[in-house]
């Protein structure tokens, strides 16, 4: 086992300890704790809009007003999503509709990344986009048929009273999509402003944002196919 992977593992591993212990403890504690997630995440965007702008704007001095405009924009957009969007409805999710069900949804999303990774690995092939030279065909459609592994769980341990059906594997599909999605979106900025992480705060995935890129898109999503499934 390299180093890296090594790394990569514990720290997942501490993640997930810490992500059970969050969302099963008082929602006080929850909302501590997504609130310090939205900070963090703020301030690896606003960093990553540094160099995304600079590689564009800074190179010629007469243009440094329109980077401090736009980079102003950027990270008000970044802050009104984070903390009103993906906060607010996380904690929604988490308050009213139950943590059992939050931690569903982060799931979906957690064995997307893995199937996308397995798969990826193991089978290789095409590349799925320019935007991000490391993600395949194969990988992609290995991160939908894992999406699908929670609702086997749930379901077969009657929790969240979810039935192995085509609507709750619709369900996982599209969250698993969105999940996607945004981890391209995310990759493709990171690929304008030329950098591999948004941070290194996570030994073995980079930054917060590297960790949750689809998670962030996946929730506030997944709250508005709960109220039309």
């Amino acid at each position: 086992m390299s180093q890296n992977l090594f790394k990569r593992l514990i720290t997942s591993i501490l993640l997930l300890l810490l992500l059970l212990l969050v969302i099963f403890s008082h929602h006080y504690i929850f909302i501590l704790s997504i609130l310090i997630l939205g900070l963090i995440i703020c301030t690896e965007a606003n960093n990553l809009y540094v160099k995304l702008l600079g590689t564009i704007y800074l190179e010629k001095s007469s243009l440094l007003k329109k980077f401090n405009n736009k980079f102003l924009i950027l990270n008000i957009i970044t802050f009104l999503y984070i903390f009103f969007i993906f906060c607010n409805i996380s904690y929604q999710i988490f308050r009213y509709e139950g943590s059992v069900l939050f931690l569903y949804i982060i799931s979906i999303c957690f064995f997307t990344d893995i199937g996308g990774y397995v798969f990826g690995k193991i089978i290789g092939g095409k590349k799925l986009s320019k935007i991000s030279p490391n993600k395949t065909i194969s990988g992609s459609v290995g991160s939908f048929i894992l999406s699908i592994i929670p609702l086997i769980i749930v379901s077969n341990f009657n929790y969240l009273d979810l039935e192995l059906n085509l609507t709750n594997i619709i369900f996982c599909l599209l969250i698993s999509l969105i999940s996607q999605l945004g981890d391209l979106f995310i990759s493709f900025i990171k690929r304008k402003a030329k950098i591999k992480n948004t941070g290194n705060l996570l030994p073995g995935h980079g930054g917060v944002l590297d960790r949750i890129d689809g998670i962030i898109f996946a929730v506030p999503f997944s709250y508005f196919l709960l109220k039309l499934f």
